[in-house]
């Protein structure tokens, strides 16, 4: 796939230093904000509300089972998948290493789409893996600290929309598309579970007062492991041979792909034990995952409790053998995104159990309900302090992390003026703050963090052109200078002399061209031609100069023959200058020029390096301009950085 690989390692020195440097920088300002966010409401609580404006303890209704189980669990799995992101070799290594991968096998509008993805990565590696990080890691923090209420109900959200991104771009669908879906191998993909608790999560309450929900949640379940079992007992897939006509089988050959990644060697070990008896065994082993999958999703259809129980308990060393013997614990090997399937399968699995057998209590009392807040969230108590009226309790707001208060619709709101709606003025604003739990202080920090992280990448994305760190991972930075420039004088593709006195007033990228090369000159072309559409109406104040590099084939007839070619002659400050061998020597001394014909013809083995020389004649960068692998980023990177490095000179 064409602008998926930027061709640069995973580890490449200036990349991973560039990540870690953002992944710092935006660290520091999420812990930035977290003290300002507590010092502000410490100082509110203290200075401005009284102790007699603070709202009274009242009951509130407890958070079911099922739900909590969801909200913590997908909570963990989240920061744990953020942690995963933050890896040196994600920035530059995922969408070669795990996006394309992932697309392969799937079909040509599926590979497209995914694609699209891989080179909005590929554009801003630095941007693209910052906010993967920070987006996860902000969901996570979001769903541990927000309990209850709207801002949790919005979480779940939010950690739903990002898991779909993640199994649309990052899953290819989970593989939906391709063929040889199979439970083991990690379909549908563990992103789509994500997806389906942050829905489950985003439900209004009253959905969880009863154990509807959780039935229709196991039965859906059953479903699935039905399908899955068709699937996987469905004849010419491959699934009941280990191995045939040599070749290793699905799931042998899954293993054996595991089993050489990075890891301890027992799990290599237990991996290759299991190769081996997949091999020898393959119908039996095959024969197995199928009356396993069938029996529980047959159990989980009926709902009965005690059987579930049971399928549950089955179900549960079942998907621990695949995640340990199969998906290898899906994260091991330096581009693991997450722990894969079946940790997710599990928490839904649980969810769906608590939900059905295990309602909520009505309401907690006040006084426990209180302690118990102080308990959870380590919120200091506050002293006792006489009887709040019931009119100035339940007018204050609830925090964002607890249930929306019913106002008593008999007594006035003593905020609220005249001409004025109240949640507008700032005072209620202040004491919604100030009131709030710390639980609710720490959710709204979690939202920031999530801002914080998908900022930078929206920005980079609404430019065209990669990051131009692509191209200083490539050739290094560009070398600063203040020397005057060495003068020519030699004729254009137009048949006219030019010098570089005759440019004098104008900015001047300059290159050496071979116009018969096949290789680097081409693409080093197209990274000029891109620039100068970058600078738009600044171009008038530019000149893009190439001079001939080949000794033997230098005439004008080359250079219109190669601008023809690489569509340069419609551009027109663009000048492709040649001369006599002696004026070409001279130029190429100036600059530091080695033009050495090939044994194998008339190409010719020269320096690729660009010069930028100011409206005074005076060269202030070299660049070293090897175009390398000439991908879609890198070259888009090359056009970045020379439109910037001639603009930073325009007057």
């Amino acid at each position: 796939m064409p602008g998926m690989n930027s061709g640069l390692s995973d580890t490449d020195p200036t990349i991973v230093a560039a990540f870690r440097a953002a992944l710092l920088h935006q660290g520091i300002l999420i812990l930035a904000v977290l003290v300002l966010v507590a010092v502000s409401w410490v100082g509110v609580r203290e200075f401005v509300l009284s102790a007699r404006s603070l709202p009274a303890a009242r009951g509130r209704t407890a958070e079911p089972s099922g739900r909590r189980l969801l909200r913590i669990g997908f909570g963990i799995l989240w920061l744990f998948d953020g942690f995963l992101q933050a890896q040196p070799a994600m920035a530059a290594g995922l969408p070669s290493g795990v996006i394309k991968p992932a697309a392969d096998t799937s079909p040509g509008w599926v590979q497209h789409l995914v694609n699209w993805a891989g080179t909005s990565w590929s554009y801003h590696p630095i941007e693209a893996g910052a906010a993967a990080v920070w987006i996860q890691v902000g969901i996570g923090a979001w769903l541990l600290f927000a309990p209850a209420g709207r801002i949790s109900r919005l979480g779940g959200l939010v950690s739903a929309g990002w898991g779909l991104v993640v199994w649309i771009f990052g899953e290819a669908f989970g593989g939906l598309f391709a063929p040889g879906l199979s439970f083991p191998l990690g379909a549908p993909g563990s992103a789509l579970f994500y997806c389906v608790a942050g829905l489950l999560l985003a439900l209004p309450d009253r959905q969880w007062q009863t154990a509807r929900l959780g039935r229709r949640l196991l039965a859906a379940l059953g479903v699935f492991f039905l399908g899955l079992a068709v699937l996987q007992a469905w004849p010419g897939r491959g699934s009941w041979q280990g191995a045939a006509h040599g070749q290793l089988g699905p799931l042998a050959a899954m293993v054996a792909s595991m089993a050489s990644t990075p890891q301890p060697a027992f799990l290599a070990g237990w991996l290759r034990g299991f190769q081996s008896l997949d091999v020898a065994h393959g119908f039996a082993v095959n024969l197995v995952l199928v009356v396993v999958m069938a029996a529980i999703g047959a159990v989980l259809i009926g709902g009965r409790p005690r059987p579930v129980r049971a399928a549950l308990c089955v179900g549960a060393l079942f998907c621990l053998a695949i995640w340990v013997l199969v998906q290898d614990l899906g994260f091991l090997g330096g581009l693991g995104t997450d722990p894969n399937s079946m940790i997710p399968l599990g928490l839904l699995a649980g969810g769906g159990y608590l939900a059905m057998v295990r309602l909520p209590a009505t309401a907690v009392p006040a006084a426990s309900a209180a302690s118990a807040e102080s308990a959870a969230s380590a919120e200091p108590a506050v002293p006792a302090v006489p009887a709040v009226p019931a009119a100035a309790a339940e007018s204050v707001p609830a925090g964002p992390g607890e249930p929306d208060p019913v106002p008593d619709p008999a007594q006035p709101d003593p905020v609220a003026r005249p001409g004025r709606r109240a949640g507008l003025h700032p005072r209620p604003l202040v004491r919604a703050f100030g009131s709030a739990s710390v639980r609710a202080v720490l959710a709204a920090w979690a939202v920031v963090i999530v801002l914080i992280g998908a900022a930078p990448m929206v920005l980079a994305q609404a430019s065209p052109t990669a990051d131009p760190i692509i191209a200083q991972a490539i050739d290094g930075d560009a070398a600063p200078l203040d020397i005057a420039a060495a003068p020519f004088s030699l004729t254009s593709q137009a048949g006219r002399p030019v010098s570089l006195a005759s440019l004098r007033g104008k900015v001047i990228l300059l290159t050496f061209l071979d116009p018969v090369c096949t290789s680097d000159c081409p693409l080093i072309a197209q990274e000029f031609r891109a620039a100068d559409q970058l600078l738009g109406s600044r171009a008038s104040g530019v000149e893009l100069v190439a001079i001939v590099a080949n000794p033997v084939y230098r005439g004008i007839a080359y250079t219109r023959a190669f601008d023809s070619q690489e569509q340069m002659s419609g551009l027109r400050n663009w000048l492709f200058l040649t001369g006599s061998l002696p004026q070409l020597q001279q130029a190429w001394r100036g600059y530091g020029i080695a033009a050495q014909v090939l044994p194998a013809g008339g190409m010719v083995a020269h320096n690729d390096v660009a010069f930028v020389i100011d409206s005074r004649g005076r060269t202030r960068n070299e660049l070293d301009f090897d175009p390398g692998p000439g991908t879609a980023s890198s070259m888009s990177s090359f056009a970045a950085e020379l439109s910037e490095a001639a603009g930073s000179y325009l007057r």
